[in-house]
C-alpha cells in the first residue's frame, strides 16, 4: 500500500454515492491527514486530481517508515507488502525501457516466496475482542472476487478460534473504480464482514485496529496464483496452510437479503418453479474468448428446448429475442444487480454456462453445473467444486499473423470447436450428478 498526503481538501464521490474525504496535510496532525491505499487506486487518485486541476491537487507519496514506526500501528498478518511504493519505484528504474519483465523477477520484488505462520504473528492473545483491516479486494473479475471469498472466510474462522470476537472490514478501490457499487454487492454477501468500505482511509484510522492484511498488488503479481488453485494462494498470503484446510471449508457462502430482490423477479421465479424443473444456460462471458458465439449460443438454447422436455431454460441473457417458447424465459431486464444474478442462479436445478462467475455462485448453493470452456487450467478452477464438472473443448483457432494484435483475416478455424459441440454431450454430463 501507498501513504500519501494531498496538496488542498477535496472530496471523491463513490458509485453509490460515499464521499472519500481527503483534507490538506498538517503537521499538527499528521496521522489524520496522512492517508493510504492500494498501489493501482493511489494511481487512479492522482489521475482524478490531474482532471480536477493538476496544479492545486496532488497526491504526494510519504515516507512509510514513519508511520509503521508509530507505537499503535496495527500487526501485518500473512505475506507482508511493507514498503511496496518504494519497490515499485525501484523496479520501475531497474526495467527502465526494456520490454521483457519475468514474472518470476517481480514475484521476488514485491513478495517473498517463503511461507509465513498467521499464528506466530498473533499478539494480545489474553484478549477476547480484535478487529482486523482489510487492505484491497481479493481479485478484479466477479469470478476472482467470488471464488477469493472462501478463503477470506476462512482466515476469519481462525482468528475466532484464538479470538471470541473477530471484526473484519474491507477497504476496496473506490477512487476511479466504475464498478465500485458491484464490488462492494459482492463482499457484502459475506456475513463474517463488518463492513465493506472505500479507500483511501487516514493512518489514524488504520492504528484503530490491531492487524491488518494488505492486498494491494498481490493478486496481480503473485506467482502463488500460477500454480495453486486461488483459495489456496490466498491462504498463503494469509499465513495459512493450505494443505492442512480440510476442502469442505473451501466453499463460498452467500448470503442474500431478500429485501434487495425485487418481488416482480421473486414472483417470475416463483410462476417458473410452479411449472417445471429449471435449467439455466449462461453461453455468454465478458470475456468474448470465453464466450461461445452467438450463432452457435442459439443453435444450443434450440437443442436444449428440444432435449429438455421436463425443463424450463432460463437466462439472464439477452440470446435471441426470435426464439419464442413456453418453456424458455429470458430474466435479463430482472437481472439488473448482482445480488439479482445471484438469486436468479440460486434458484436453478441445473445450470450449462461457460467460465464466468455463474459455477462459483452455483457452488455455494450446490447446484450440478456443467462449465463449457476451452481453459486448460479449469480443472484446477473447479478443484473445490463438487457439484461443477469441465466440459472441455479444443481450442483449433490457428493464427498466421506474427503481429501482437489481432488480425480476423489471418485467424483461421475459429469457430471449428464450437461446430464440433453436440449438445447431448453436455447434457450427458449434466445427468451424471
Amino acid at each position: 500500500m501507498v501513504f500519501f498526503r494531498v496538496t488542498d481538501n477535496i472530496n471523491i464521490k463513490t458509485t453509490d454515492g460515499t464521499l472519500v474525504k481527503y483534507n490538506k496535510y498538517r503537521f499538527a496532525v499528521s496521522n489524520e491527514t496522512a492517508y493510504l491505499t492500494t498501489l493501482d487506486d493511489f494511481d487512479d487518485l492522482q489521475e482524478i486530481f490531474s482532471n480536477v486541476d493538476k496544479d492545486k491537487y496532488v497526491a504526494k507519496p510519504l515516507i512509510e517508515e514513519k508511520f509503521r514506526s508509530l507505537e499503535n500501528f496495527p500487526i501485518e498478518l500473512g505475506i507482508s507488502n511493507a514498503f511496496e511504493y518504494d519497490k515499485y519505484q525501484k523496479f520501475q528504474e531497474q526495467i527502465g525501457n526494456s520490454v521483457v519483465i519475468h514474472k518470476q523477477d517481480v514475484e521476488n520484488m514485491f513478495f517473498t516466496t517463503k511461507k509465513v505462520d498467521l499464528y506466530s504473528q498473533l499478539k494480545n492473545l489474553n484478549k477476547k475482542e480484535i478487529s482486523i483491516a482489510i487492505i484491497g479486494k481479493l481479485g478484479n473479475s466477479i469470478s476472482e472476487m467470488t471464488a477469493s471469498c472462501a478463503a477470506l472466510k476462512i482466515l476469519h474462522s481462525k482468528l475466532n478460534e484464538v479470538y471470541e470476537t473477530v471484526h473484519m472490514d474491507l477497504y476496496i478501490n473506490a477512487s476511479n473504480n466504475t464498478y465500485f457499487t458491484r464490488d462492494k454487492q459482492i463482499f457484502e454477501t459475506q456475513d463474517y464482514l463488518r463492513a465493506v468500505l472505500p479507500l483511501s482511509i487516514s493512518v489514524k484510522r488504520l492504528c484503530d485496529y490491531d492487524y491488518y492484511v494488505d492486498n494491494s498488488s498481490f493478486f496481480l503479481r503473485s506467482a502463488l496464483f500460477d500454480n495453486l488453485n486461488i483459495v489456496d494462494a490466498w491462504l498463503c498470503k494469509f499465513g495459512l496452510d493450505y494443505e492442512k484446510i480440510p476442502e469442505i471449508f473451501k466453499h463460498n457462502e452467500i448470503s442474500l437479503d431478500l429485501n434487495e430482490i425485487s418481488d416482480e423477479l421473486k414472483e417470475k421465479i416463483k410462476d417458473i418453479k410452479s411449472k417445471s424443473k429449471i435449467l439455466m444456460f449462461h453461453p455468454y462471458s465478458a470475456n468474448i474468448e470465453k464466450s461461445v458465439p452467438q450463432d452457435y449460443a442459439v443453435n444450443y438454447l434450440r437443442e436444449l428446448l428440444e432435449l429438455q422436455n421436463d425443463y424450463t431454460i432460463i437466462s439472464s441473457l439477452k440470446i435471441d429475442s426470435k426464439i419464442v417458447d413456453e418453456r424458455y424465459v429470458e430474466l435479463s431486464k430482472y437481472s439488473k444487480t448482482y445480488n439479482d444474478f445471484v438469486y436468479i442462479v440460486s434458484n436453478a436445478d441445473k445450470i450449462v454456462t461457460v467460465d464466468t462467475c455463474t459455477y462459483h455462485i452455483a457452488d455455494t448453493f450446490l447446484i450440478p453445473t456443467v462449465v463449457i470452456t476451452k481453459d486448460e487450467n479449469i480443472d484446477k478452477k473447479i478443484k473445490y467444486y463438487n457439484y461443477a464438472k469441465a466440459f472441455h473443448i479444443k481450442d483449433e483457432t490457428k493464427k498466421i499473423s506474427n503481429l501482437i494484435f489481432e488480425n480476423e483475416k489471418l485467424t483461421f478455424y475459429r469457430f471449428e470447436s464450437w461446430k464440433k459441440l453436440k449438445t447431448k454431450e453436455i447434457i450427458k454430463v449434466l445427468e451424471s450428478f
